[in-house]
């Protein structure tokens, strides 16, 4: 039965953990094992790891800090970043990781999701949406790390993929990103409007209540972020961080 998550997200560049605001000005945080190791240790539910490096440069997916990052990890892994072939993707589940994340490629490949599933099951592809709110209240969608607009619309794309094998959808607002001004509502309700498939959201958590609203709302969602469980305090020092068990059950009363 699916419940609510609680997913930190990292991004990852040229092999280090870095943070952005609306996806620009990435701030150095660490190193990714160390990171890993400190999750571990929080008993984290799951957690994401996006290498923005591998689309910027048109890279293959870094095969051994995967794998080093898999064999510490005591918790699943929905790793995304270079992922453009059947082969890359099962390389990827190979090297211990549990599920893949398929983001740019979707508007130039969208068979792959298929091709995908078809080897490993729908299950273990998580399909990132990332998107700016418009003047008239529609979402567009960006690609290659928030340079690139599609021009496609938000909802037109969740119609068009309403009937791929895939078994969840993370969707980042862009403009939210890193600012810790709370999640965007409307987004949310948008994309639970027209998809049946699990939802995370992603962009602009910044407390654990802006975690309880959703949840008060829409139930069973992943709650993903990244400044939430990487800062403390005003002055946004580096302290990797997630809230104990007791804690986190009480975001779902």
């Amino acid at each position: 039965m699916l419940k609510p998550r609680l997913i930190p997200s990292l991004l990852i560049e040229d092999g280090l953990v870095v943070k952005t605001i609306k996806f620009k000005n990435a701030r150095y945080i660490g190193d990714p094992i160390n990171t890993v190791n400190i999750f571990n240790k929080k008993e984290v539910d799951e957690i994401c790891i996006f290498d923005i490096s591998t689309t910027r440069n048109n890279l293959e997916p870094n095969y051994k800090l995967i794998e080093t990052i898999a064999s510490q990890s005591r918790m699943p892994i929905c790793y995304g970043g270079g992922i453009k072939t059947v082969e890359q993707a099962q390389k990827i589940f190979n090297l211990g990781v549990e599920k893949i994340a398929l983001s740019s490629i979707l508007f130039t490949n969208i068979d792959l999701v298929n091709e995908i599933s078809q080897q490993v099951g729908s299950q273990s592809v998580v399909l990132v949406i990332d998107v700016k709110k418009k003047l008239l209240g529609d979402y567009e969608i960006f690609i290659n790390n928030g340079t690139k607009s599609t021009k496609i619309d938000l909802v037109d794309f969740l119609k068009k993929i309403k009937d791929l094998q895939f078994g969840e959808i993370i969707v980042n607002n862009i403009d939210l990103d890193g600012t810790e001004k709370g999640y965007d509502f409307g987004l949310i309700r948008k994309v639970f409007q027209y998809t049946s498939k699990p939802v995370t959201i992603l962009g602009g958590a910044g407390s654990l209540e802006d975690v309880k609203k959703i949840y008060k709302e829409f139930k069973i969602i992943g709650a993903a972020a990244g400044s939430l469980f990487i800062y403390k305090g005003k002055l946004k020092a580096v302290l990797i961080n997630y809230p104990t068990k007791e804690i986190k059950n009480k975001l779902y009363d």
